[in-house]
């Protein structure tokens, strides 16, 4: 089973991505979130990925943070869910979204997606709405961007530690805030950088 792939992006079209490893280049299907995040072509990415395996086809699905592939596993899980309904589902919404939709049991807000009608949206409500509260999520799922922590700051400080270790700008920077969330504003520098780093590499 691959679970991640790590190398570099060579290619992508609108529901797919060519990850670059080690003289390989791997087709993983994405939803539009997972292809903003992973950056420009020719970069270096990391997807974490689900192969999925039928009668007649083959394919990986690949996924910018571990809880996105959570969540494709639950919905595809659902009867009238396929892996093109879920990815249409999470690009449409952001998984935090999803996890509030379903929490509420707002059908209307996974009608949003391209392919999904309201009676299949009032199903997957209904069936993810307990599980919901324990998935991951938070109110801004995997946003493109975080609010950039105040410069001079101990976040400031660690989302560069996290750029010279090579994080995107933009990833560096929710995994800080990610952080500080977790451990609050009067955690250290180098527990900030420990915890961000775990929440950067998924």
């Amino acid at each position: 089973m691959i679970a991640k792939l790590s190398g570099r992006l060579d290619a992508t079209g609108e529901d797919w991505a060519i990850v670059g490893v080690g003289g390989v280049g791997y087709l993983v299907h994405c939803s539009s979130r997972t292809l903003a995040a992973l950056g420009e072509v020719g970069e270096a990415c990391t997807v974490h990925t689900e192969l999925q395996v039928s009668e007649n086809d083959m394919r990986l699905l690949g996924f910018a943070e571990a809880a996105e592939r959570d969540w494709f596993r639950l919905l595809t899980g659902i009867q009238g869910v396929g892996s093109k309904v879920a990815l249409a589902i999470l690009s449409a919404l952001s998984i935090g979204e999803l996890r509030d939709a379903c929490g509420r049991g707002d059908a209307a807000m996974v009608a949003r997606a391209n392919g999904v009608g309201p009676k299949l949206a009032g199903r997957i409500v209904n069936e993810l709405k307990d599980k919901a509260g324990g998935m991951p999520g938070g109110a801004g799922g995997f946003a493109p961007s975080a609010a950039p922590a105040p410069a001079g700051s101990k976040g400031a400080d660690a989302a560069s530690a996290l750029e010279n270790l090579g994080f995107k700008p933009a990833v560096a920077a929710q995994a800080v805030a990610r952080a500080l969330e977790e451990l609050g504003e009067g955690a250290s520098e180098g527990d900030l950088i420990r915890v961000a780093l775990k929440k950067a590499a998924g």
